[in-house]
């Protein structure tokens, strides 16, 4: 059974990939011809949301999975070995889209594709743990990842604006722990979040929820602790170390963004869920849009890199430059965010036309391999 709730966000947190990859990988330098800085040309974006609301989206799905395979009669053993083979698509996936999109050089950089991979097979094996063992876990990823993050020395990786490793083993093993674009520490606090508050939101039926539930309650306290540490960080000298816990950033993320968007996602998937999800949904225009982009999400993430990246490197190549030469300055941010809407139409209109034809993207075949 799909859900509204959980289609409505998720193809919101494609519709905000989509369009601040757009604008941020063709035209982020853009500014310096506007005699702007680059924050304020593109304060307007807005970054940093998607990925959290996705990867918590991750959990709950996977949750919402399992309890259908083991309502059908599969076996603990299957269900598992289901899990890995799909984590193990992913990060192969993962691999050869880094390989193609971002060049050989960024095969380790641990993007979100091996990151979704990497948390499915750590689900499985922590699905079998008492209720109270996620919350933990997630706090102690939580409290650790600052000294983590501090002790690796996360901004010498980052001195160029990305994530630059050596091709050593510890380099990328350190990438996948705490350092990369979407290491385990901490990102695994969202699927995993995810994946406990499920039951909490799709208990039931959705009417005799509109009051306040669990997920509200422990979302708005995280909220709540955003909040205040943020207004601390601005009321207090901005260490490094300090930085790491109360200011807003997605690279590194920190204490505060991990608590604000997590919150926040909680929130929004229990209030959708109670609004939207009844017992006799009708089809709606709106519902056949998120649905459709839902449901080829991962399809989509995966080919709007190649639409807006390929081009970018095959103009650098024949202007005589190197691949990356138009990267972050190829066109307006208007350009972008328009050839972004444009994608998203036709990217519509395409999966439209495969579910009528019964053509598989790249989820159907993960599906097709590994269930």
């Amino acid at each position: 059974m799909r859900f509204l709730s959980i289609d409505l966000l998720r193809a919101a947190a494609i519709i905000l990939m989509i369009v601040v990859h757009f604008v941020e990988n063709l035209s982020l330098l853009f500014a310096n011809d506007l005699s702007v800085s680059q924050p304020a040309a593109i304060a307007w974006l807005p970054s940093g949301f998607a990925a959290p609301i996705f990867t918590f989206l991750t959990g709950v799905s996977y949750r919402l999975w399992v309890h259908h395979r083991e309502d059908r009669g599969d076996t603990a053993l299957a269900i598992t070995k289901a899990s890995v083979r799909r984590g193990l698509m992913l990060i192969g996936l993962g691999f050869v889209f880094n390989v193609l999109i971002w060049l050989p050089e960024d095969t380790f950089n641990w993007d979100i594709l091996t990151f979704i991979g990497s948390g499915l097979i750590l689900l499985s094996i922590m699905r079998h743990a008492p209720p109270v063992i996620l919350p933990m876990v997630s706090c102690i990823v939580l409290a650790l990842t600052p000294a983590l993050q501090s002790i690796s020395d996360y901004p010498s990786y980052w001195q160029e604006g990305f994530f630059n490793y050596d091709l050593t083993l510890f380099d990328i093993a350190l990438g996948f722990l705490c350092v990369g674009y979407f290491p385990i520490c901490p990102w695994i606090i969202l699927p995993m979040a995810g994946f406990a508050v499920a039951p909490l939101i799709f208990s039931g039926t959705p009417h005799r929820r509109l009051s306040v539930s669990i997920p509200v309650i422990v979302g708005g306290i995280l909220l709540a602790v955003c909040v205040g540490v943020l207004l601390a960080y601005f009321g207090t000298p901005r260490s490094s170390a300090w930085q790491l816990i109360s200011g807003w950033s997605m690279l590194p993320p920190s204490t505060a963004y991990l608590c604000g968007t997590l919150g926040l996602s909680m929130i929004l998937l229990d209030r959708c869920h109670a609004i939207l999800d009844t017992t006799s949904q009708e089809i709606t225009p709106l519902g056949i849009v998120c649905r459709t982009l839902s449901k080829h999400s991962l399809s989509i993430y995966v080919l709007h890199h190649a639409v807006h990246i390929w081009p970018l490197w095959a103009y650098g190549l024949l202007s005589g430059e190197e691949a990356s030469h138009f990267w972050q300055k190829a066109m307006p941010a208007s350009a972008a965010l328009s050839l972004a809407a444009l994608f998203i139409f036709l990217c519509l209109r395409l999966f439209l036309w495969m579910d009528r034809t019964g053509r598989l993207g790249i989820e159907g075949w993960i599906r097709w391999l590994c269930d």
